[in-house]
C-alpha cells in the first residue's frame, strides 16, 4: 500500500508544473560503465554524480568485471555479458538478467536513459516503451565509423540502418556537439535532438601544470617541439594516420619529439612505426594534467569521437591542436585561430599543419591561448543540468500525451 501510495504522489507530480531534478528516478544502461575507462563512461559517471548530488535516484545497469578500470558512481546492477572476440577487454551486454529486471522493476523509474546500442540497450527501450515511460539516448561515438578501420566501409550503411531502427525508438537523443547533432539529424535517427556537452577539470588541465624536468626524463628538451597524442590505443583513434603524418615530418627533416599518453591494445603496433617516440601509458589526474601540458601540440587524427574530450582537454592546457575535421573537433577548434582542421586522412595535410605549430613558436602560442579562451566555456555542472531538463520535458511530453 506504501509503494502504491508513493507512486501516486510521483505520478501526480510528473502532472504538475513543479517537477524538479529531486522527483527524477533515472534508470541508466550502459554497455561500458566502468570496467575499461573512456571518455563516454567518464561523462555517465560525472553525470550520475551531478544528478546525485542534486537528490535525484539513479540506479545504473551494465556489465561488471572482477576488477574494474575505477569504481562506479552510484548504484550499479549487473547484466549479463559476454567479451568481443579479438577485443576481449570490452563484453557485449546481451541480456537483462531476472536479477537485474526484478531490480528494475522494484526501482520503478520515471525515466530510462540508454547510452549505447546493444542488446541489453534494445531490451531497456521495450521495457520502457510497453510501461510508457520517456527514454533519452545518449549518442557518444560513431559506431558506423568504425569499420572504415577494418577495411569493410562498404558496411557503414547497414550499421547506419540498424542504429536509426534503434535511436528512432528512443523519444529523444543528446549529442555531445552540434556537430553531430546535425550528423543525427541528417542520418534521420531522430528528430529530437539536443546537446548533451563536455566538460573539462580546470584544477587539472591548464598550463601550470607543464613540467620541463618531467620531459627531460622522456628524452624531450627544453626547446624540442613535442607532438602529442593523447587516447586509447585502439586502431579506429587513426593510428595509422598519425604515423604515417610523423614519417612525412621525418622525411622532410622537420625536427620533433613523439609524446604519446594512452594504452590499448594497439601499443606494440604504435610503438613499432614510432621509433624513438615517448610512450607514457596510461595517466589520470594530476599526472595526467603534467602529461597533456608538456606537450607542444596534439595531433588527433580521429574521426570517430563524438565530441572530443582530449581535444578539449589539451585546449584548456593552452595548446593548439591539430585535428581531423570531423564531428566533435568541428564545433572546438577554429580553424586557424585555435588550431587546425584537416580533411581526415589527409596526410600531407597533416604533415604541412603540424609543421607550421613546430616551426613557429609564436603561432603555438596564439593559438594556444585561443583554445584555452574557448575550453573556459565548459562547465560541467551547466551541461549536466541539461540533461536532468531534458529528463524533465521528456516526462513532461510523456504524462500530457
Amino acid at each position: 500500500m506504501k509503494r502504491k501510495r508513493s507512486r501516486q504522489v510521483r505520478r501526480g507530480k510528473l502532472w504538475g508544473s513543479t517537477m524538479d531534478i529531486a522527483d527524477l528516478r533515472i534508470a541508466l544502461f550502459s554497455g561500458n560503465y566502468n570496467y575499461v575507462r573512456d571518455g563516454a563512461n567518464q561523462a555517465l559517471n560525472r553525470l550520475v554524480g551531478y544528478l546525485l548530488r542534486q537528490g535525484a535516484q539513479v540506479r545504473v545497469y551494465a556489465p561488471v568485471v572482477a576488477e574494474p578500470a575505477f569504481e562506479p558512481t552510484g548504484d550499479l546492477v549487473s547484466v549479463g555479458a559476454v567479451p568481443i572476440p579479438g577485443r576481449a577487454e570490452y563484453r557485449v551486454p546481451l541480456r537483462i538478467s531476472g536479477k537485474a529486471r526484478r531490480d528494475l522493476e522494484a526501482f520503478a523509474p520515471n525515466v530510462v536513459h540508454v547510452s549505447s546500442p546493444d542488446p541489453v540497450g534494445h531490451q531497456a527501450v521495450t521495457w520502457a516503451r510497453k510501461r510508457g515511460l520517456p527514454v533519452l539516448a545518449s549518442v557518444h561515438t560513431r559506431f558506423e565509423t568504425y569499420l572504415r578501420y577494418y577495411n569493410m566501409a562498404w558496411g557503414e550503411p547497414v550499421i547506419e540502418a540498424m542504429l536509426r531502427r534503434f535511436y528512432r525508438r528512443c523519444d529523444a537523443l543528446v549529442a555531445p556537439s552540434e556537430s553531430m547533432a546535425q550528423v543525427l539529424r541528417d542520418q534521420r535517427m531522430n528528430y529530437d535532438v539536443s546537446i548533451w556537452s563536455r566538460g573539462v577539470d580546470r584544477e587539472i588541465f591548464h598550463s601550470g601544470r607543464r613540467d620541463l624536468e618531467w620531459r627531460r626524463s622522456l628524452g624531450i628538451g627544453d626547446n624540442d617541439v613535442a607532438v602529442g597524442f593523447l587516447g586509447r590505443l585502439v586502431m579506429e583513434k587513426g593510428l595509422d594516420v598519425f604515423s604515417d603524418t610523423l614519417d612525412e615530418l621525418r622525411r622532410k627533416g622537420v625536427a620533433h619529439k613523439v609524446l604519446v599518453i594512452g594504452e590499448g591494445p594497439a601499443r606494440e603496433w604504435f610503438e613499432a612505426r614510432l621509433p624513438g617516440a615517448a610512450f607514457v601509458g596510461f595517466q589520470q589526474g594530476a599526472d595526467l594534467g603534467r602529461a597533456v601540458a608538456s606537450m607542444d601540440v596534439l595531433f588527433n587524427p580521429s574521426v570517430t569521437e563524438t565530441f572530443g574530450n582530449v581535444t578539449l582537454e589539451v585546449m584548456a592546457c593552452g595548446l593548439p591542436v591539430v585535428a581531423a575535421a570531423a564531428t566533435g573537433s568541428q564545433s572546438l577548434v577554429d580553424d586557424r585561430a585555435s588550431g587546425r582542421l584537416i580533411p581526415p586522412g589527409a596526410i600531407h595535410q597533416f604533415a604541412e599543419a603540424l609543421r607550421a605549430y613546430i616551426e613557429d613558436p609564436a603561432l603555438r602560442a596564439a593559438h594556444g591561448s585561443a583554445g584555452e579562451a574557448r575550453a573556459s566555456e565548459f562547465s560541467w555542472d551547466k551541461i549536466n543540468q541539461a540533461v536532468a531538463d531534458t529528463y524533465i520535458r521528456l516526462i513532461r511530453q510523456r504524462t500530457r500525451g
